[in-house]
């Protein structure tokens, strides 16, 4: 006898929380459009070295990871994809923080604003 195991482990790529699914949902319904993803990237820059990039984006490249959570579309670049392999997205609603945060096993390092990393 077999068993098939179909679960995601961490290093399968993003993982996008409940919350941050959700407020993408939302912000997908304020734009009034539903052909759009949610577009993860990293990119040279910021006080690390490496910095994430967050958008709406409607294309597809090639190579393109592409992962869906609760209806939302999460697509990463492939020269991205290695830095984020299970690197987690939240969204938190505070009184001291609203927004967006990762959390990237991938990183060494990172600088105090959490907007770049190494």
């Amino acid at each position: 006898m077999s068993v098939s195991d179909d679960t995601t482990t961490a290093t399968d790529g993003i993982i996008l929380s409940d919350a941050a699914a959700g407020k993408v949902k939302a912000l997908l319904e304020q734009e009034g459009r539903d052909d759009l993803a949610l577009r993860v990237a990293v990119q040279p820059g910021g006080c690390s070295g490496l910095r994430y990039q967050l958008f709406f984006d409607e294309r597809s490249l090639d190579g393109d990871v592409v992962k869906e959570f609760d209806g939302v579309k999460v697509v990463t670049d492939r020269m991205s994809a290695p830095y984020l392999g299970g690197a987690s997205i939240d969204f938190v609603d505070t009184i001291e923080k609203q927004g967006f945060t990762i959390d990237n096993p991938n990183a060494t390092g990172s600088c105090a604003c959490g907007d770049s990393f190494s």
